[in-house]
């Protein structure tokens, strides 16, 4: 083992291992690498290639499959540098050679085992392995942030951010901003107080923390109920749950919160419980809250804002707006002038029955009567449990549409009695989630951002999907399914023009690159995560693995 390491670490020595600042502003400029999340740092999930396109996609075969060692399920989207993939799990972190698929080196994360009790979904990554100067960092689920030598995968650092037994998850992959390698954290689910926090890349030195909960006395803190019951805001929710965007213009960070915990509103007296279920842009140097925009106050559904935020330029009455876009857990497709956090536009995607709309002036949602219901008791119907489930939305500014995979799944709710019990589950509500009889899991959908008008959508009838959606200048969609199809969508019309099926479900966002000219695409395949696991249960095996695919030759 160790004399196959050496030669393939040997074959590689002629490449730069120290990733740079640059290459992550530039990502998508070099089809040769993709270095951050997103397909770059405005999280697009769009790419300009168009060698595999609509005439040809049914000649695309697969080069090779990797295993990843892993049955806790795949969620992260691959990193390419240099003629290497990274990727990580939440058990595993590897290297593997783009051209062949052989592994270059993996390292095991090394993590309590008893996090796992609190880790509802697993020890899952959601995001990407984060290079940069030469090294790869991630979290583990026992809620630490690591470094890793890019070129060994040797541990160059490790730091605890927080206390696993007291509801806190490393789910999340970070991100470099401005030079800072910027955290989050999940666990808004359990007894937790979110935050977001800064580190040294090189020492692991932790720079800035802001918190997602303001302390007494802080901005925002007057939205919690301090005289009625002082320890709501210590427990109170808002974690991150996933990765951010960032604009190196406007030197922003964007980055979600989780909703507010318990749902029921009267343990925190229904107030707005910033900044819970909220859009926060940060400053990477300091952590510095330079605005926010909370999509549902006092959110008592578990509408977390924590779907990524994707930022475009679009046209707004006549005049150019730097815009961030996203697709809502709470089924409103929300489009914000990304520079001062104000809103332009908010649509339902999807069936919508907790509010009638959002009011474009107070950007506050009109309420149904289902709060008032459930609070009295009843079990109610709430529409949507989720608009998408944890992934990726694509949009190509040649077309200007958003392409979403969303669900048809409402969630049947009722409040019941919830005791505070430190590292433990704090929703305090009975569910479940099934789709309509007759009506469709879900639908893939092509969506503009400003009017909300659906420019078509195709349904899928047994299963929605967990899975990213990419777009590309061949004019496809590549995006998959819970049953295993890893599939390409004609981009005009939704329509099903080539799948693959992988030997477990596609949870995770694919990405497209080249070597040596020859375009490649890439996703990871398992089965994994509390939801997906749940509607699909052994009817799909378990077992993670990389799937890489080019065109076969004429």
């Amino acid at each position: 083992m160790k004399t196959i390491l050496a030669a393939l670490l040997s074959s590689w020595c002629a490449f730069t291992w120290a990733q740079t600042a640059e290459e992550l502003l530039t990502d998508g400029k070099n089809p040769e690498n993709v270095t951050t999340f997103g397909m770059g740092y405005d999280l697009k999930m769009y790419s300009p290639l168009r060698q595999i396109d609509k005439s040809n996609v049914k000649r695309l075969v697969p080069l090779w499959s990797f295993s990843l060692a892993n049955d806790m399920g795949e969620h992260s989207q691959p990193t390419i540098y240099n003629g290497v993939m990274y990727v990580v799990n939440g058990n595993w972190t590897f290297a593997i050679d783009v051209a062949t698929g052989r592994q270059i080196w993996r390292t095991p994360v090394q993590y309590d085992r008893g996090s796992l009790r609190v880790a509802t979904s697993g020890a899952i990554m959601r995001g990407p392995a984060t290079i940069y100067q030469g090294k790869l960092y991630r979290q583990t689920v026992d809620a630490h942030v690591l470094a890793l030598d890019m070129k060994t995968g040797k541990e160059i650092w490790k730091q605890k951010f927080a206390e696993w037994k007291e509801g806190y998850k490393g789910v999340i992959a970070p991100i470099i901003a401005n030079g800072v390698l910027v955290s989050g954290q999940g666990g808004g689910d359990s007894t937790t107080r979110g935050f977001v926090e800064g580190y040294d890349p090189d020492t692991g030195k932790q720079l800035w923390r802001t918190w997602t909960i303001p302390a007494p006395g802080e901005p925002g803190s007057e939205t919690w109920p301090h005289q009625t019951k002082s320890d709501a805001w210590k427990y109170g929710g808002g974690a991150t749950w996933q990765s951010a965007s960032y604009d190196p213009q406007l030197d922003l960070l964007y980055i979600g919160t989780g909703n507010a915990e318990p749902y029921n509103p009267s343990f925190r007296d229904g107030a707005d419980c910033l900044y819970t279920a909220s859009i926060l842009a940060l400053r990477p140097k300091t952590g510095e809250m330079v605005w926010y925009y909370q999509t549902v106050p006092n959110d008592s559904f578990d509408f977390d804002a924590t779907a990524e935020s994707l930022l475009a330029d679009l046209r707004v009455d006549g005049k150019p707006r730097k815009v961030l876009i996203s697709a809502h857990k709470n089924g409103f497709l929300y489009v914000l002038d990304r520079t001062n956090g104000k809103l332009i536009a908010a649509n339902p995607y999807v069936k919508v029955n907790w509010a009638t709309h959002i009011d474009l002036k107070s950007g506050r949602p009109v309420l149904t009567d289902l709060l008032e219901r459930a609070m009295k008791g009843e079990t109610v119907n709430v529409f949507p449990s989720r608009g998408t489930n944890a992934t990726l939305i694509a949009f190509n500014p040649k077309t200007g549409l958003v392409y979403v995979n969303s669900w048809n799944f409402p969630r049947l709710m009722k409040y019941v009695d919830f005791k505070f019990v430190l590292g433990t589950g704090s929703t305090g509500i009975e569910s479940t989630m099934t789709t309509p009889p007759g009506e469709p899991a879900g639908y893939h959908m092509a969506i503009e951002p400003l009017s909300g008008k659906v420019a078509w959508q195709v349904p899928m009838m047994d299963l929605a999907s967990s899975a990213g959606m990419l777009a590309t200048d061949g004019g496809l969609l590549f995006t998959g399914l819970l049953t295993g199809e890893f599939i390409a969508l004609d981009q005009d019309n939704g329509k099903t023009l080539w799948k693959f099926k992988t030997g477990s479900s596609v949870n995770a966002p694919p990405i497209t690159y080249t070597h040596k000219g020859r375009q490649y695409v890439t996703v990871l395949s398992g089965r994994g995560g509390s939801v997906a696991s749940r509607l699909v249960t052994d009817s799909v095996p378990a077992g993670g693995s990389v799937w890489t695919f080019a065109l076969m030759p004429d």
